[in-house]
């Protein structure tokens, strides 16, 4: 059986769990796009649960777009198609890979900030009205500790930016970066409502204001701070989970 990082704080469906020992098998195997994985009966006895949990656990894996299913053939490490679009440009994204991780953060910081830059010039008072919207709900999912709300307000804060930059293609980039950085927390490294949240909230809020200012710069200069402390809170993360004391 795989060893997992255990999440702090809570139960956990033996489903996701499944789901994220798949993935590491993925990567301790390391297998391609187009690979066959072992059965679902051996899934099971590799990770010791029972076939109706892997099952439900390649529903997951299958609706993430990371393994395929063909009747009567098997289970496969699912090819590149989509990702980002259709193109094949994207490396295969592992969220077991730190490396991968990190550079999907680098791409996001990229993208943030011409977003941001081109909504500051572009945004229409409606759009404006969407960006804030999306920033109290983030702030009201902080103040009620509830994680999510807080989610929710923050995936409609960026997506309604890169909306506001008026350019159908970093709205596509955006959504696709953000779907496969949501495919880390599966394997246990999820986001809270403490830690960086609450310097998220005035993040967002900074972004903006320098937004609806008409400020290109300030606004792109924001949402890298942003980014770039939410990667500082995701390697803080990541040294607890491996240092920690076992338990």
């Amino acid at each position: 059986m795989i060893d997992t990082p255990r999440a702090e704080g809570g139960y956990r469906p033996g489903y996701e769990v499944a789901a994220e020992q798949v993935l590491e098998l993925i990567a301790q195997m390391r297998l391609n796009p187009g690979d066959r994985l072992p059965t679902e009966n051996e899934l099971a006895k590799q990770l010791g649960t029972s076939r109706t949990v892997v099952r439900e656990a390649v529903k997951i894996l299958s609706a993430l777009g990371r393994v395929r299913a063909q009747k009567g053939r098997g289970l496969y490490v699912a090819d590149d198609e989509g990702m980002l679009g259709t193109g094949r440009w994207a490396s295969f994204f592992l969220p077991t890979d730190l490396a991968h991780v990190y550079m999907l953060f680098e791409f996001r910081r990229v993208q943030e900030m011409e977003t941001s830059r081109l909504a500051a010039r572009h945004a229409t008072p409606a759009e404006l009205g969407a960006i804030e919207k999306a920033a109290d709900v983030c702030r009201l999912g902080f103040d009620t500790k509830r994680e999510d709300l807080f989610n929710e307000g923050d995936d409609a804060f960026h997506t309604n930016i890169a909306t506001a930059s008026h350019n159908m293609f970093l709205q596509i980039a955006v959504r696709e970066a953000r779907r496969l950085q949501a495919q880390s927390s599966i394997i246990g490294l999820r986001g809270s409502v403490g830690g960086h949240a609450a310097k998220a909230v005035e993040e967002h809020e900074a972004i903006y204001q320098a937004i609806r200012a008409g400020d290109p710069e300030a606004a792109a200069q924001a949402a890298a701070t942003h980014i770039d402390n939410t990667l500082d809170d995701y390697r803080r993360e990541i040294q607890q989970r491996l240092f920690s004391p076992a338990d």
